[in-house]
């Protein structure tokens, strides 16, 4: 039996646990990877059914609007006030769990760590917040006077009640002098954090870049180069753009925006003026670069740093937009590293072959961090996103193998069926499936903050993420323990 065959029966007995009607539905977000046959290219894919509403009643490891706002997109830009407007609950929740890794002094110049609330009460829904959040924002001027400007996430009783945070943002912006955004993410809107992406996305393009040249600072001494270029969509988990950017400045590139990781407000006001749009995270920050490609005229493209196969190959896609000096230094700093990843290969290659991972993450890792994986000679046998959409998938295209099982927003019970019937020997997802793996007796890794480590992201992360897989599989702690279903 195939790969493909077995995974298609799999599938087929774990839906057999839902009722009827929960199963069909549930059967069009799970598959199988297809590669095109010879002469049918272009047939292959991951055809899975992705951004719908989650099944009530079934388990879904999804965020919500308000998560991908301040969370992920606007919460890292460090030397701004964020301020989450609500009841004190989400606020919380969303309070530095992200390990967006960013230099300065906190509570000073940069306020990533802080957590700003509207503390929504009771009487807060009935007369409305409007009011307590200007005041907020007067505080916030009072007791942070470096700040360089404010955003208003909503959460969801403000957009039941109809605040107008649009009005405030205005006033208020008119007093201080300083940006105000007001970015409209109430958790219940869309099926998952994935329109918050998107709604912050719109923010930065109808309250920034209108005003990006009365915001910029540097504008009178700014001298553009033909290497001038922005990282998009790295949010510096565990520091992983800075390995990032090392690698870039190596090969002669000028980052002049990091957005939003570790990234200035100054920053978001100076990436119109890139040449070129290196984007990391394709599903939060893709909307930003098709708006600069729009009205700027600045292109853009993806690139992966995970494991010395793909950094070598993103290195050398991004140094062909430049000249030959820019490919010339790629080629020499991918020989510089190459004897540290061969030592690096040489360690953990041999104590890792062979093994297998499932994947159930966010963003880009459902399909980036396949070839870290395989570069130790591991494979991905299941990997799906928890609020992918379809072009998601048809991007993991590239990383897959035929028959690999494929799932969206895959439900808790769903998730453990496929562990017990396909014996990964890692699981790598995020915190709410940790701790259930870990009882089962399966190693795991969280991949949403790196499980506290990191960075992965280029030639350091590699040797950071090649230790920490051999930490998770080969800790001798597993033989102590056993899996419920052995006996």
């Amino acid at each position: 039996m195939s790969t493909k065959e077995r995974n298609q029966e799999v599938i087929k007995e774990v839906l057999e646990g839902y009722p009827e009607k929960a199963g069909k539905r549930r059967s069009k977000h799970i598959g199988t990877y297809e590669e095109a046959k010879s002469g049918e290219e272009g047939k292959s894919g991951c055809d899975v059914k992705s951004n719908k509403k989650s099944l009530p009643g079934v388990m879904t490891a999804r965020g919500c609007s308000f998560a991908g706002a301040k969370g992920v997109v606007w919460g890292p830009v460090k030397d701004m006030v964020h301020v989450s407007h609500g009841p004190v609950g989400c606020g919380y929740y969303s309070w530095a769990g992200r390990r967006n890794y960013y230099t300065g002094y906190t509570g000073v110049d940069t306020f990533g760590t802080m957590q700003f609330t509207s503390d929504f009460q009771e009487k807060d829904i009935v007369f409305g917040g409007d009011k307590k959040l200007a005041k907020l924002i007067d505080e916030a001027e009072t007791l942070f006077p470096l700040n360089q400007g404010t955003t208003v996430e909503s959460e969801c009783p403000v957009g039941l009640i109809g605040d107008d945070i649009e009005a405030v943002a205005r006033a208020k912006g008119k007093e201080t002098g300083k940006p105000v955004v007001p970015v409209r993410c109430e958790g219940f809107r869309g099926v998952s954090q994935s329109l918050g992406h998107h709604i912050a996305n719109d923010s930065v393009r109808d309250w920034i870049y209108p005003k990006a040249d009365e915001y910029r600072k540097l504008q009178d001494g700014f001298e553009s180069t033909p290497y001038d270029v922005n990282i998009i969509g790295d949010y510096n988990i565990g520091g992983d753009a800075w390995p990032s950017r090392l690698l870039l400045e190596a090969i002669g590139l000028r980052v002049i925006s990091q957005f939003s990781g570790d990234g200035s407000f100054n920053e978001v006001t100076m990436s119109p003026l890139a040449k070129l749009n290196l984007i990391h995270c394709y599903r939060s920050m893709n909307y930003l670069c098709r708006h600069m490609e729009e009205e700027y005229g600045i292109p853009w493209m993806e690139y992966n740093l995970f494991g010395p196969t793909y950094i070598a190959k993103s290195l050398r896609e991004i140094a062909a937009q430049f000249d030959e000096t820019i490919q010339a230094n790629a080629e020499r700093v991918i020989q510089e590293y190459q004897a540290s990843m061969d030592a690096v290969l040489a360690e953990y290659r041999p104590r890792l072959e062979g093994k297998k991972v499932m994947m159930m993450v966010g963003g880009l890792r459902p399909r980036h961090v396949i070839p870290a994986f395989e570069d130790l000679g591991m494979e991905v046998i299941g990997t799906g996103y928890e609020f992918g959409h379809n072009d998601d998938y048809k991007l993991t295209s590239e990383y897959l193998k035929d028959g690999t099982l494929i799932y969206d927003d895959v439900s808790g019970y769903e998730f453990e069926e496929f562990a017990k019937k396909l014996k990964p020997d890692l699981i790598a997802a995020g915190i709410k499936e940790k701790y259930v793996f870990q009882k089962m007796a399966l190693p795991f890794r969280q991949m949403h903050s790196w499980d506290y480590s990191g960075p992965y992201h280029g030639y350091h992360g590699f040797a950071v993420f090649a230790r920490d897989m051999d930490l998770a599989i080969n800790n001798p702690t597993w033989s102590l323990i056993e899996n419920p279903w052995s006996n």
